[in-house]
């Protein structure tokens, strides 16, 4: 007799169903897992061994296989130790088969038999979902699990209680969804005395998604701009949540089970990897970009990274999403991310003062600044310069305009974009493209002579020249016109210099 249990292995977010078999035959004892394991579900055998020992069971003096089906995919994670544990009780007869069949199999077995949580649960209860299945899942993880919706949930603090719970001797009750986090605002705008350039700039890049550049000697207040990105930009909508948890799930991040509506904020240092900020390694997980999927990327010190690292940015950025190739697998994450990247105008920072720039000034602004490639610099779309606060400013009272109010206008740029992208998969005006850019961001006659004029004289690319009908796209909805203007492409580009080159 073989006894099966169904599971998942996890490739990027998607959740492919696995069988696992157990089989228990006369020969010589052992017990062996097959099936692609990785050292983590090759180690699983100890764990369930001692799992079943603390329930007061020992396993029979037989040969047990486990054999992990398709044996041609990958199985990578600790989360097979609880459907391998199940599927051997099953095969010595202690559990009923037909009632596992009806259920998932996702967690991770202590020693003395409970089960701790493993990354992956609200895309193992969706793939349950979708099979019209139950989940059988760690306890402290229910709450992610309840948020897949019509599924049942069976949420087990250890083997003990879920043996009982399927004999029906002591029945757990069904987890409910993770309340939702209430939105976190970031620091007010009306803390930024000056700038009014670069909060232009900000309110611009949220209200049409676009990516921001800041360049600025150090103590301009480059890095509290960026921050106060989130407290200006909409909330998610419940998809875009759903959509957003599921990259923190299997990355292991979501807490609690609790889904937030907050925009994602990730602000690596500058000396992260290639792996760590656009993903892989030897068990591939989402990188930063991608766990900072529909908010915000910002990468402070942007010269400072590594430029290969930097450089593996360009297709995320192009594309919305991550593709990371691998000898035996092929795994795409979301990366869809509003880059935004602060940096000193040259090493010592102070390139427009004289009294405090280094000696090799101007030429080290030059060198400095092309450690950030030119292609990766064409698709930023809004590159602003943040001067040095005076001590004017410094002493004048709060604006009297701060994030709330610069959220209201965003928001509203916001509605008019997705009402005029309804029934595409574009989401902001950052994904115009084609038809839809020539539809809706064509200037008028003036507008179109004076960007002719201005791609010439700054000798934009095509990507150079479609970002700027975007961001006039964007200065247009913000002060509620239906055409774009010769104003609204001034505007636009006034935000495209490009830092000085040899």
């Amino acid at each position: 007799m073989v006894a099966i249990v169904s599971t998942v292995a996890y490739l990027g977010l998607e959740a492919r169903a696995v069988e696992v078999q157990c089989q228990i035959a006369p020969g010589m004892v052992g017990f062996a897992v097959v099936g692609l394991p990785d050292k983590a579900v090759a180690e699983s055998r100890e764990r369930v061994r001692a799992a079943i020992a603390a329930l007061g069971l020992s396993l029979p003096p037989k040969r047990i296989t486990i054999n992990l089906s398709p044996a041609d995919l990958p199985k990578e994670g600790s989360h097979y130790d609880l459907p391998i544990a199940l599927a051997l009780l099953s095969a010595m007869g202690l559990v009923d088969t037909e009632t596992l069949a009806q259920y998932v199999v996702v967690g991770e077995l202590g020693l003395d038999g409970r089960v701790a949580a493993s990354p992956g649960v609200l895309l193992a209860a969706l793939h349950a979902s979708g099979r019209q299945m139950g989940l059988i899942c760690p306890a402290m993880q229910g709450a992610e699990a309840a948020w897949a919706g019509q599924v049942e949930v069976i949420a087990a603090p250890d083997l003990l209680s879920l043996l009982n719970h399927l004999k029906g001797q002591g029945i757990l009750r069904p987890p409910e969804p993770g309340i939702a986090e209430a939105p976190v605002r970031g620091p007010d705008l009306k803390q930024v005395k000056g700038q009014e350039t670069a909060k232009r700039a900000l309110e611009i890049a949220a209200a049409g998604g676009h990516n921001l550049l800041m360049v600025g000697p150090p103590g301009a207040g480059k890095s509290l701009l960026a921050s106060c990105m989130p407290g200006i930009l909409p909330e998610l909508t419940p998809a875009e949540a759903l959509e957003v948890s599921m990259i923190a799930s299997v990355a292991g991040a979501l807490e609690g089970g609790r889904i937030s509506r907050n925009r994602p904020f990730r602000a690596p240092h500058h000396s992260a990897s290639m792996p760590a900020l656009v993903g892989g390694g030897m068990r591939v997980r989402p990188g930063e970009v991608s766990l900072a999927h529909l908010g915000i990327l910002f990468l402070d010190e942007l010269p400072e990274f590594q430029r290969v690292v930097l450089d593996s940015l360009r297709q995320p950025l192009e594309t919305g999403e991550v593709s990371v190739a691998r000898a035996n697998s092929h795994v795409t994450f979301p990366a869809r991310v509003q880059l935004v990247a602060a940096m000193n105008p040259c090493r010592c920072g102070h390139l427009g003062d004289a009294a405090l720039a280094c000696s090799r000034a101007p030429r080290c602004a030059a060198d400095y600044q092309s450690k950030v490639s030119g292609p990766l610099l064409d698709r930023i779309d809004l590159h602003v310069e943040v001067e040095a606060v005076s001590a004017a400013d410094l002493v004048l009272p709060p604006p009297t305009e701060g994030s709330e109010q610069v959220a209201a206008r965003v928001f509203a740029a916001r509605q008019v974009q997705t009402e005029r992208l309804v029934g595409t998969a574009k989401r902001t005006n950052a994904d115009l493209e084609g038809e839809l850019l020539e539809a809706h961001a064509t200037p008028d006659e003036p507008g179109q002579r004076l960007l002719a004029q201005a791609s010439e004289a700054m000798r934009l690319s095509a990507r150079g020249y479609t970002r700027i009908l975007r961001i006039a796209r964007t200065i247009a909805d913000l002060a509620g016109c239906k055409t774009v203007g010769r104003i609204h492409v001034a505007e636009a580009l006034s935000y495209r210099r490009q830092p000085p080159r040899n």
